[in-house]
């Protein structure tokens, strides 16, 4: 297994590059407007370190059209196949998603895909349950509050940065208390291992559940875009599972979030987006983070917290009356 992260320079430490339409080697951000079946195919062989990306759930959104459940994975699965070819030996794909619902019954997307993955040789290290707080009320069955994100690899060498995004020990003073390390420390200085829940609820991953908020109303990251990828969940992939330099590949990019959470940990990047307005604000907020003035969610802050004293964080009046 890789873990030596490299040591390759990039301009990204001396201003902004250019932003290409179409892939080369020694370009460092490329944002193509297009389909992404069609742009894929141009991607060399083995080139890409990560994939991330949350592809459309097939909702009915404004940017999608709302198919039987075969016939939309049937159209991923020609995506995919791509996917599997670009992807280098030794990468990693991660591929978050949520559920499909049709007339209220509930198709888990990630089971299936996972056979659909599985049956092009990619081998599944983690189901990664990402945990939010907030979203649309259900009335007819449990609101749902997670969605997952299933990171396969290409084969069993692959990088895996763990010491990029240890989270802080609760005991780190815990030692050995019997054996020849008696009285040393029993855990790991660096801290430990995240876990595959992902839930902060402080600051600088000090929590092993990882809780990153979805980008909401509140959040400082949201654009009109209605299914935003917050920029922390890529980062925190990035930087486990990639190196400084590594080409990190978002094929349903939206408005740029994978790429700006790849060009902010020094990794270049490439996305694929079919919706003009989209591709715009991307352009936009890849312009604002050179400049430093995009605003992005630091790791670990809430989106925000209520004090008590707000009208909308106290019961209504005629709830009182009715106990």
């Amino acid at each position: 297994m890789w873990n030596k992260a490299s040591n390759g320079q990039m301009s990204l430490l001396r201003g902004a590059p250019r932003i290409f339409d179409d892939f080369a080697e020694d370009r460092e951000v490329v944002l193509h407007l297009g389909d992404t079946s069609d742009f894929v195919r141009t991607l060399p062989t083995g080139a890409i370190r990560l994939i991330v990306t949350s592809p459309p759930y097939n909702l009915g959104k404004e940017y999608e059209s709302k198919v039987a459940i075969q016939e939309y994975l049937g159209q991923q699965e020609a995506v995919i196949d791509e996917l599997v070819r670009v992807l280098a030996v030794n990468g990693s794909l991660c591929w978050q998603v949520g559920n499909f619902v049709d007339d209220a019954e509930v198709y888990p997307l990630d089971v299936f895909y996972y056979h659909i993955f599985k049956n092009r040789g990619l081998k599944l290290r983690n189901r990664i349950i990402w945990h939010f707080a907030h979203g649309l009320h259900a009335s007819v069955r449990f609101s749902g509050r997670y969605e997952t994100l299933l990171w396969f690899t290409k084969s069993d060498e692959y990088v895996f940065n763990l010491d990029a995004v240890r989270v802080a020990s609760k005991y780190p003073g815990k030692t050995y208390f019997k054996g020849p390390n008696r009285g040393k420390p029993s855990g790991n200085p660096l801290g430990k291992n995240p876990s595959d829940v992902w839930q902060i609820v402080a600051q600088d991953w000090e929590k092993g559940l990882w809780d990153i908020p979805n980008v909401k109303a509140n959040h400082p990251e949201k654009t009109p875009h209605p299914c935003q990828f917050p920029i922390e969940l890529v980062e925190r992939c990035v930087l486990a599972l990639t190196n400084e330099a590594d080409w990190v590949f978002d094929p349903y990019c939206g408005v740029g979030s994978s790429l700006i959470g790849a060009l902010n940990r020094n990794r270049r990047s490439i996305g694929s987006e079919k919706e003009p307005q989209y591709v715009q604000i991307a352009k936009q907020r890849i312009a604002d983070f050179y400049a430093g003035t995009l605003k992005i969610r630091q790791l670990g802050k809430p989106v925000y917290e209520p004090t008590g004293r707000e009208k909308v964080s106290q019961k209504p009046r005629a709830w009182e009356s009715d106990e």
